[in-house]
């Protein structure tokens, strides 16, 4: 940001400089905005950016600024946050000393000038909890200053600062932030690791995208008046717009030529161009200038000195001469050097000949082994292994590769980590085996095997090890599926049982995360190798995973044998965090199984264990787990309280993917205890906080269970669409599969679809409702059967019914219902299979009722008591004492649907009260029905029953039909019909129809009408 531009002008660019002054006034007033400029080299990015930068700073904003570093084929982790950062802590050292607070070691991984990088255990959720803390500290310090991050040269940013900027994108949501990236349009080629990114803020709506156009020919007059500090002449003009094409940089380039007497003899190459001042330089001079080059996108000072053996004073003379060429600057803090344009660096650098390269590398790498020092420290390792490779020694090359791998998985860089990996693995087959014989162990290499590190040497399968850890950690799954293949056509050839049993374990991880199997192909393979080895952690993880998999793929005897024995192994090996792991899958099944008490304490006390020693890496499994098991068993509101204790150590530990599986539990209980407004906001918290599509598309499922509870069918449609899309994979889980199909069941007996919900229930109940899934099996059994009993007596839904009774029935007698609300869902189910056939009675509605009165589950209740309330009209109730039972019931349970926004249920217990002429108002409140709409059938004198009975026979029904529906005797059905056929003048029913159809009388489609009556009920 300190460049010095040949143009004291700032020309054109209007637009672009008023969005990013509008989005600095938005972050003023507390809204935090992102902007990402794009643009060819040369076009004026940067210098857009200093005028920005430049007018904030001048009312009163504080901006710091970081580059994305280009070294090699690797990159710097987080360089362009760490510049940032530092130059955060340098403007506002108490601000910033007060934001990291409590953290400070662990965002030492960004500034090492924080302390000490803890050492600890690695994980995919590592990184997460370093974005968290980092996008925490940036709206801490936002939250008093007004702050602009520029982070430029996005085209070089290595993939974590990729993904750390893509999780701040996603997440920032408070304070006085304004974030602008920069990056090179003309670079981001379509396999350009950029493009996803791009893509990515294309889709958010909070990013706003700005693209630099080129200069038209007067806004490059205006910039070359600026140059030369004169008007120029129009044909100069006009030459140089035309050979520039409008591109700032090179405007200059040509106008600074022309004034030096260069500009007949340029070339039309742009190297020439580039190079045209370079080469003017004295030589000594070009020679400081390609040293710099090569040496990065920054040199320290004395790093140059150390690399062009120089004499101080010529070493200042040729840095003096390409400064005042304006080919070099000083950086801002003075330390170092760097080219003005990245152009022109690039130029140079391709201008260099291959010994040349290796020369200057192989001097940068000299110096800076000889003193780490001359470096800064956060850089040097990185920068070392680069040097050494490009150097062509891979003998020193790869040690240096090695450890900056390791320093960068400390750093939780994995996506470099895995790049440094990969660099290894190709060193390794060149590399002298003396060499590799003295290279020490990696932290984890050799380990994984249950190796001791100590005495086993360093091999290539190790590398290969991390590289598969790393690939997973950063999301590289393909890569390290690709690297996992390697190694196992490798042990093939070396057979190594329990090496090659680790490999598999991990490709059951990768190819079920990439959805292209479930993983059990693979267990098996690894769970052959270890069977009959001595007893070690891999043997140990084997299991572990083996249990983990049949819990959640087929539950029941066989898995919980399978925990137990994962348990007895991880202690026997004493491998503390399997053993939890194994706790954890061996409580749930425990729980599953019947001995709910005893599966829950086990699963409790896991949960004590993390609470007590902040074990972040159990977390992900203890509150996600628990509270799924606690709302397995019908104690929902215990299962929140662990959710949110959850969610609140997910924040505290920056672990995002953890916290929206957590808050999709959440909702899951809240729907449970009828918080539906707080279910349907758990549900989008998880969805924003989801970093994978996996948990997102998993979510909708729940907002689509609520939308299709509150009646909005679209809405469930399209959120089950979403849903699938997570489904519907390879991987086929009851926990997902039952779920689904409650929810397709639901939409279609919605949409008065009954033979497409018989076949939903038919595919589910075929493939079977493993132990621990009655929690979904038992409401899919309970919609299918309300289907059933509502569509009886529409002649379409008739044949099939006495079938499909037959198979809820038979399906729920191999149900578990030994806690309460599944023993409540028993009894409803036998009571709607009874309504079904037209034989349930007031007592097992009451029974039902019963059940759930103390359950805590509203929606249930209010459901129940409805057909209660139905029950005791239609059983003969009609005397006073059933009559003002039926009232109360009506009463409480449309109350509750009222407060739950069950609009469904609202329209069938107002359609029940008014057939039924009770108040839906209390006693000490009476309130008036609607008055009914004007209607043409008054006209011929029908009254409101009159008109209620005619639509039934305009839909074909029969009196008995037609006096089931009104709750009055079949005599009175057909007083009502005669009347009719009076007062319309017509001979039949047939004739009623037709007439009541020609005067709007009735729906145009009253068959249709009678059939949304019956299935709007479906849900309620």
């Amino acid at each position: 940001m300190e460049t010095r531009s040949v143009s004291p002008v700032f020309v054109g660019r209007g637009a672009e400089l008023s969005a990013l002054r509008d989005a600095l006034d938005r972050a003023a007033g507390g809204e935090p905005q992102a902007l990402v400029v794009g643009g060819e080299a040369g076009v004026g990015k940067t210098r857009l950016v200093e005028e920005f930068a430049a007018a904030a700073v001048r009312g009163g904003a504080v901006v710091t600024v970081g580059g994305c570093v280009e070294i090699g084929a690797d990159g710097l982790p987080f360089a362009p946050f760490s510049a940032a950062l530092r130059g955060l802590r340098r403007s506002l050292p108490e601000p910033f000393a007060a934001a990291v607070a409590g953290q400070e070691a662990e965002l030492a991984r960004l500034l090492p000038e924080l302390g000490d990088t803890p050492g600890g255990r690695h994980d995919e959720e590592g990184m997460a909890r370093l974005f968290e803390l980092t996008v925490r500290v940036l709206e801490r310090i936002a939250a008093d200053h007004t702050v602009v991050l520029a982070l430029e040269d996005l085209h070089w940013a290595d993939a974590s600062t990729r993904h750390l900027l893509a999780y701040l994108l996603r997440t920032l949501s408070a304070g006085r932030l304004v974030v602008v990236g920069t990056y090179r349009s003309d670079d981001v080629h379509r396999r350009h690791p950029l493009r996803p990114l791009l893509a990515e803020v294309d889709r958010m709506r909070s990013v706003h995208r700005l693209d630099l156009d080129r200069f038209t020919c007067a806004e490059v007059r205006r910039q070359m008046a600026g140059i030369l500090a004169a008007e120029p002449e129009q044909s100069l003009v006009d030459a140089i717009y035309e050979r520039s094409d409008g591109n700032a940089f090179f405007v200059e380039e040509l106008a600074v030529a022309r004034e030096q007497g260069c500009c007949t003899g340029l070339t039309d190459t742009l190297r020439d161009l580039l190079l045209v001042r370079v080469e003017a330089l004295p030589e000594h001079a070009q020679n400081v200038a390609r040293m710099v080059a090569e040496g990065g996108s920054t040199v320290e000072y004395e790093l140059l000195a150390a690399v062009s053996r120089l004499a101080e004073d010529d070493l200042i003379e040729a840095l003096r001469a390409a400064v005042g060429a304006n080919i070099l600057l000083a950086t801002p803090d003075g330390d170092g050097y760097r080219f003005r344009h990245s152009l022109v660096r690039e130029a140079v650098s391709d201008d260099l000949l291959p010994g040349e390269r290796s020369r200057i590398n192989r001097r940068y790498a000299e110096s800076l082994e000889a003193d780490p020092a001359l470096a800064r420290a956060d850089e040097s390792v990185t920068r070392l292994a680069s040097y050494w490779y490009h150097a062509h020694e891979p003998a020193k090359a790869l040690p240096a590769v090695l450890l900056a791998a390791a320093e960068a998985r400390d750093r939780h860089a994995y996506a470099e980590q895995l790049r440094l990996l990969e660099r290894a693995i190709e060193l390794w087959d060149v590399t002298p085996a003396e060499a590799r014989a003295g290279l020490e162990h990696l932290d984890s290499a050799g380990d994984f095997c249950g190796c001791d590190p100590e005495t086993t040497p360093l091999g290539v399968l190790d590398l290969m090890a991390d590289a598969v850890t790393a690939g997973r950690y950063c999301g590289e799954r393909e890569t390290a599926a690709k690297i996992s293949r390697r190694a196992l056509r490798i042990l093939d050839e070396r057979p190594d049982p329990l090496r090659a049993a680790w490999f598999w374990s991990q490709r059951s991880l990768l190819v079920s995360s990439l959805g292209r199997g479930d993983g059990w192909d693979e267990i098996s393979r690894a769970q052959e190798l270890v069977r009959g080895l001595p007893p070690s952690k891999v043997h140990a993880d084997v299991l572990v995973k083996a249990a983990s998999w049949s819990m959640v793929h087929n539950p029941g005897p066989e898995a919980l044998a399978a925990a137990e024995r994962a348990l007895e192994y991880a202690r026997m090996v004493r491998a503390e965090e399997l053993e939890l792991h194994a706790r954890l899958t061996y409580g749930g099944l425990l729980a599953d199984a019947g001995d709910v008490e005893a599966g829950l304490a086990e699963l409790f006390a896991v949960r004590d264990k993390v609470l007590a020693e902040g074990r972040a890496e159990l977390l992900s499994r203890s509150h996600v787990n628990l509270p799924s098991t606690l709302e397995s068993v019908g104690r929902s509101a215990e299962a929140v309280t662990v959710a949110r204790e959850g969610i609140e150590l997910s924040r505290r530990y920056g672990l995002l993917d953890t916290e929206a599986w957590i808050w999709g539990n959440l909702a899951e209980s809240l729907y449970s205890l009828g918080r539906w407004d707080e279910a349907g906001d758990a549900a989008l918290q998880a969805q924003r906080r989801a970093r994978t599509d996996r948990t997102r598309d998993g979510t909708s499922y729940r907002l689509a269970m609520l939308a299709v509870s509150r009646g909005d069918i679209a809405e469930a449609v399209s959120r089950r669409a979403v849903s699938l899309r997570y489904y519907r994979g390879v991987d086929d889980q009851p926990q997902l599969r039952i779920p689904m199909a409650v929810l397709s069941l639901l939409i279609a007996a919605g949409e008065g679809r009954v033979p497409d919900a018989r076949a939903v229930l038919g595919t589910a109940v075929e493939e079977g409702f493993p132990p621990g899934m009655h929690r979904y099996a038992w409401p899919l059994l309970l919609e299918a059967a309300v289907v059933e009993a509502a569509s009886r007596g529409l002649p379409t839904a008739d044949q099939g019914r006495a079938e499909t009774v037959e198979l809820i029935r038979s399906a729920s007698r191999g149900l578990a219902a030994r806690v309460p609300v599944w023993a409540a869902y028993d009894r409803w189910v036998r009571a709607e299979l009874l309504r079904a056939e037209g034989r349930d009675t007031e007592a097992h509605w009451a029974e039902a009722a019963a059940a759930f009165a103390p359950l805590d589950r509203p929606y249930e209740l209010a459901r129940v008591r409805f057909r209660w309330a139905e029950a005791v009209l239609l059983g003969g109730g009609g005397d006073d004492g059933g009559r003002e039972r039926a009232a109360d019931l009506l009463r409480c349970a449309h109350a509750a649907a009222e407060r739950l926004g069950a609009r469904p249920l609202v329209e069938a217990l107002a359609l029940l009260a008014q057939r039924a002429r009770l108040p839906l108002a209390p006693a000490d409140g009476p309130r008036e029905l609607p008055a009914a709409p004007a209607d043409p059938a008054r006209e011929l004198g029908l009254t409101s029953r009159e008109r209620d009975v005619l639509s039934l026979v305009a839909a074909g029904r029969s009196n008995r039909q037609i006096a089931e529906a009104l709750f009055i005797s079949p005599k009175t059905a057909s007083v009502h019909v005669s009347n009719i056929l009076a007062k319309l003048g017509v001979s039949g029913r047939g004739e009623a129809a037709a007439l009541a159809h020609r005067l709007h009388l009735v729906p145009l489609d009253a068959t249709a009408t009678a059939t949304a009556t019956a299935t709007a009920t479906a849900t309620a």
